[in-house]
């Protein structure tokens, strides 16, 4: 998908610097001083990651290569081959560990250029633009509307974009999803059944969409936000959950300048900047998200306790941030299955099959239709990343001959489907071809839409 450059002209300077700022630079927001680009970690660095060199923003079109040069041309012209680097983002982590916010966004926008952008949810998150538009760097902005924020959140929104003359990049979630998880369950199911579902609906997928445009994102985690999920988020590192432009595991960046920054630091950086805040703060909202899931908290409370207040408070994410939260805290229980955890795929384009259904499908001589199957767990980060690529496939091929098709292979039916099925870890993707017994295994993690529909036109 297309985003829209969040930095215009007038917003792109770097203010003229004060005396008032020459200070030794900290790994803190009181930290003002214009960045000294002369002490930032180098640019390359071993890498364990495979990823392409950043195209310049400003980089002229390829030239079209269907012109054949004259006979009298005397030299060859330069060709420009795309060079990859593998980078190791834990060491680059450790090199930023004690940089300041302003050090580390400098960094990611320099490394990144147009294929990152800024997720902004409305509270703390305009740090981030601060300090973005404090680099001097282009940068990009888009934020989650899940149609269900407080009017004070959408006004704030309005005062951001004038403040910096940008343009943020809204998400919304599908309607059609939204009006059949409204109909069937209502407009407050998340009270009596967990946040997850809904979450997963109005903000998990829409974020998906957006991420699969980019290779890195910027967020404003910290460590001190949630302690149960939080206490250990790194200032950059590989996306444990999501995946982004270049598809499968490890294609995308995650980057946290504030990770290590204190909220009081985060509140000093804002009154200081005059950057604009959104108003539901002072009245005792901090943490601010959907209005039927917010609420003030009481002097003394934690942040956090403000957010599905009715829920553990240990594990308080609503599906965006989901690989903080640590083995322990994911309910999983001794026979590898989590009841607590959400379902997945769930769209009229996916059979769920029981294990008399996979049986069945197994003995089939002379299937009559080809099936694509997953084996999945609930509890699963991958399952779950790969979520939206496997619902998109299953609308795409509908109507065409192919079903498509989950079985829940955790638990009980783990040993099953390791012996049967060809399970080596979550989520395994196996075709049942016509007329044939055993069925194929999908060798790849790329499991993005055409890295799978190639392997079912292949096959069928």
């Amino acid at each position: 998908m297309a985003f829209s450059i969040s930095s215009s002209p007038a917003a792109v300077h770097s203010p003229s610097p004060s005396s008032s700022f020459e200070q030794p630079r900290a790994a803190q927001f009181g930290a003002f001083q214009p960045l000294d680009r002369s002490n930032l970690p180098p640019a390359s660095v071993s890498l364990s990651r495979r990823c392409a060199a950043v195209k310049p923003l400003n980089a002229e079109p390829k030239r079209s290569d269907s012109i054949v040069p004259s006979a009298s041309t005397l030299a060859a012209p330069e060709v420009v081959e795309k060079v990859e680097v593998e980078e190791d983002f834990e060491k680059l982590a450790e090199e930023l560990q004690n940089a300041s916010p302003l050090e580390i966004m400098d960094k990611a926008l320099e490394k990144f250029g147009n294929d990152i952008a800024i997720a902004f949810s409305g509270a703390e998150d305009v740090a981030l633009i601060e300090y973005a538009h404090l680099t001097g760097r282009p940068y990009r902005v888009f934020s989650l509307d899940t149609g269900r924020l407080n009017p004070e959140t959408y006004k704030f929104f309005d005062e951001v974009e004038k403040k910096y003359g940008i343009r943020i990049e809204y998400m919304f979630p599908d309607a059609l999803e939204v009006q059949a998880l409204v109909r069937s369950k209502g407009l407050f199911s998340f009270y009596e059944d967990g946040h997850q579902e809904c979450c997963r609906v109005r903000k998990v997928r829409p974020l998906r969409r957006a991420l699969k445009g980019l290779r890195a994102w910027i967020t404003g985690q910290r460590k001190d936000q949630s302690p149960g999920t939080r206490s250990e988020v790194p200032v950059v590192q590989v996306d444990p959950v999501f995946e982004g432009l270049d598809g499968g595991v490890g294609s995308l960046v995650k980057w946290n300048p504030v990770a290590n920054v204190k909220g009081n630091d985060v509140w000093n950086f804002l009154r200081a900047m005059n950057v604009p805040v959104n108003s539901l703060h002072a009245q005792g909202y901090i943490s601010i998200g959907c209005e039927p899931c917010t609420r003030a908290v009481l002097p003394g409370q934690h942040e956090r306790e403000g957010r599905w207040w009715w829920e553990d408070a240990k594990a308080k994410e609503c599906g965006l941030h989901k690989g903080n939260i640590k083995e322990e805290n994911s309910n999983v229980q001794a026979n590898g299955t989590a009841p607590a955890a959400a379902d997945l795929f769930t769209t009229e384009n996916v059979v769920s099959l029981s294990r008399q259904g996979i049986d069945n499908l197994l003995k089939l001589e002379n299937r009559q239709e080809p099936w694509l199957v997953v084996l999945y767990a609930p509890w699963c980060q991958f399952c779950q990343a790969m979520e939206g690529s496997y619902v998109e496939l299953a609308e795409a091929l509908a109507g065409l001959g192919v079903k498509v098709a989950k079985f829940r292979a955790d638990g009980e039916e783990k040993a099953f489907a390791q012996q049967q099925l060809q399970l080596g870890s979550f989520p395994t993707i196996v075709f049942f071809p016509k007329r044939s017994l055993r069925p194929i295994k999908y060798p790849s993690e790329n499991r993005d839409v055409a890295s799978l529909m190639a392997f079912v036109n292949a096959l069928q």
